[in-house]
């Protein structure tokens, strides 16, 4: 730990921000999106999503690969849609700004679709996902649930609470897929599971306390959209569509 400054971080801030007790709705984390947008909104629908009560959250990458990254903006401005960055989030904003990733060929990882944006286009959404936070925390009435995009840097959730990440910590975040290529089951402490996307499976995995969601609803047949409901930690099975919330997502 030596290499983390201590700092009593606020509740919320650009590495975590935290939410309380959804009491009157459901909270649902979903996969990666990456730019199918459409796709979730007919996931959701299928689910009876109720934006009025319910909140929808995101492990990032909500951009890049798909046909619709063009819509990110949209999404962030409902307010019951919250996302965390995801390394496709850092692609963009390193290439929106100039300074791609050396070691990363963005376009052929689904980038292509800024090609056809202009510039100040660009800008607004990489301002709005370079904004994001790294983590997010959501109670609920059997503990607080964590969500990063790839990979957890420490044994305690307490740790992203109290201390600054550095580069290489962030850089787990963003883009690990270690604890999921060792199948490594020791639980992180201090929180009741904590969520990935990144690592596209057939279906949910559960290591220890840490679920693996991101089951490929962006590309075709077979894959699909989980929608995990993270006060039961079991994904919502889809049933019939009610009339009445179709038009309010």
């Amino acid at each position: 730990m030596s290499d983390f400054a201590f700092t009593d971080l606020p509740a919320s801030s650009s590495q975590l921000v935290r939410f309380p007790l959804n009491r009157i709705g459901r909270d649902i984390a979903v996969g990666d999106i990456h730019g199918c947008f459409s796709a979730l909104q007919g996931a959701l629908r299928a689910i009876n999503f109720n934006p009025i009560r319910d909140r929808l959250f995101s492990v990032g990458d909500l951009v890049d690969r798909g046909p619709e990254s063009h819509r990110v903006l949209e999404w962030l401005d409902k307010p019951w849609f919250h996302a965390i960055c995801g390394n496709h989030e850092q692609l963009v904003c390193r290439t929106a700004s100039g300074n791609p990733m050396p070691d990363v060929d963005h376009m052929k990882h689904g980038g292509d679709w800024m090609l056809g944006m202009s510039e100040s286009e660009l800008n607004a959404i990489a301002d709005r996902l370079s904004a994001l936070p790294i983590a997010m925390e959501v109670e609920t009435r059997e503990g607080p649930v964590g969500l990063v995009h790839a990979g957890y840097p420490f044994e305690d959730w307490n740790d992203i609470r109290s201390f600054h990440l550095t580069d290489s910590a962030i850089d787990c975040c963003l883009w690990s897929r270690d604890r999921y290529a060792r199948r490594c089951d020791q639980p992180v402490a201090n929180v009741r599971a904590l969520i990935h996307g990144h690592t596209t499976l057939d279906e949910v995995e559960t290591l220890g306390n840490v679920i693996f969601i991101d089951t490929g609803g962006w590309r075709r047949a077979p894959g699909h959209f989980t929608l995990l409901d993270l006060h039961t930690l079991e994904p919502i099975v889809a049933r019939a569509v009610a009339v009445e919330a179709e038009a309010t997502i």
